[in-house]
């Protein structure tokens, strides 16, 4: 009895797996030949860090300290020697999960006009291929984009495809923090373009701290490498999991540096990443919109003390993706259904998988009450946020 009852799952899961990748392909096609290599370990230039002695003791390693263990460092220094430190490794503190916020800030300007430069050398190599070079021009045009007055690049790492964070508001004195963890498709040269602007990390930043009170910050985070199309990457944990590690660490850097708990947006995919690091999440909630699944069958298994919602309007193409996995592909239970023990939030007003964020939808405004610290009110007989701003 028992043999035939776990074929019987067996077989439908393998069916949902097959069904899976039938609508996925169906709905936005399948790519393929993308398989992307995750970006892992500690900020470029970490060599000639652990090397530096000048200060006559051990810096703090950047691949084993802890956020709290960097913070506690810089709080031994002065001023003088800590804007030394920055200015012979930048793009170490500039990545440097516990170091003082504003001198992140330094280090990363001081580091992307370091690329900039670089690159500006390259476009004009005869050594490089036409195609090197015009790269090169494209970086330059975009390392000077994120350089414009008024921009708070809290990281930079232009390895692989570029990773960045961005805050807007005054992150050293918010009462609030959110943080925004984008889907697939999201990098250095997508993180703030002009199409589909409440799909990307810095659109949907924007809005919801354009939304919310001033005395919350917002953070757009592209700390992980995302997939590209909807191929095995997107279909499977893989890439989440080299994530998850640097989105708990962020967080934690954010509290060791002196920044309240944030509330944390998972978008699309970013879900998944979201629910493979909650345990180690240093968040007051975890927010999932268009989930395929957070790898996680309940919000017990997530092993978070963080408040769990999730959102999904009715013209998202995610709802058609059978909720399966097996053997590696799918992501688990879908966060909205009533099972899963999230609390719900009202997106009936969004449109499609990337409007959550648009001005003037429910969900924005639940967002925002979530991003304050609000608590939920029950409306028949579910946890759901009202819409009240």
């Amino acid at each position: 009895m028992r043999l035939r009852s776990w074929k019987a799952r067996s077989k439908r899961a393998l069916v949902a797996a097959a069904l899976t990748t039938t609508v996925m392909a169906g709905t936005v096609g399948w790519t393929t030949g993308n398989e992307q290599q995750p970006l892992t370990g500690p900020p470029p230039g970490t060599s000639s860090w652990r090397a530096d002695h000048s200060l006559g003791v051990r810096l703090p390693d950047p691949a084993t300290a802890s956020p709290n263990r960097v913070a506690a460092f810089f709080d031994t220094l002065s001023a003088t020697r800590r804007h030394e430190l920055m200015e012979r490794h930048p793009s170490v503190v500039g990545n440097l999960d516990g170091a003082p916020t504003a001198l992140r800030y330094e280090a990363n300007s001081r580091f992307l006009r370091a690329e900039r430069a670089r690159e500006r050398a390259r476009s004009t190599d005869p050594d490089l291929t036409a195609q090197e070079r015009e790269r090169a021009r494209a970086l330059v045009v975009r390392y000077g984009e994120l350089l414009s007055p008024g921009r708070h690049i809290l990281a930079f790492d232009p390895r692989g495809r570029g990773q960045v964070a961005e805050v807007y508001g005054d992150l050293e004195r918010a009462e609030h923090v959110s943080v925004v963890v984008p889907g697939s498709d999201i990098d250095l040269s997508t993180f703030d373009r002009a199409n589909d602007k409440y799909g990307t990390p810095a659109g949907m930043g924007r809005s919801l701290y354009a939304a919310a009170s001033h005395r919350t910050a917002v953070v757009a985070w592209v700390g992980y490498t995302t997939p590209v199309g909807l191929g095995t990457d997107a279909a499977t944990g893989r890439l989440a999991e080299a994530g998850a590690p640097r989105l708990a660490r962020f967080t934690q850097g954010l509290s060791a540096s002196g920044a309240p708990r944030p509330a944390v947006f998972c978008h699309s995919y970013g879900s998944v990443v979201c629910g493979l690091a909650a345990p180690r999440l240093a968040a007051t909630d975890l927010v999932v919109l268009g989930s395929p699944g957070m790898r996680a069958d309940s919000v017990a298994d997530l092993n978070t003390g963080a408040r769990v919602w999730a959102a999904r309007d009715d013209s998202d193409w995610i709802g058609k993706v059978p909720n399966v996995e097996l053997f590696g592909l799918g992501h688990g239970e879908d966060p909205t259904a009533p099972g899963f023990g999230a609390r719900r939030v009202p997106a009936e007003q969004a449109k499609g998988h990337t409007g959550y964020f648009a001005p003037g939808t429910d969900s924005l405004r639940a967002f925002v009450r979530i991003a304050g610290g609000g608590d939920s009110t029950d409306t028949d007989g579910t946890r759901t946020i009202g819409a009240r701003t």
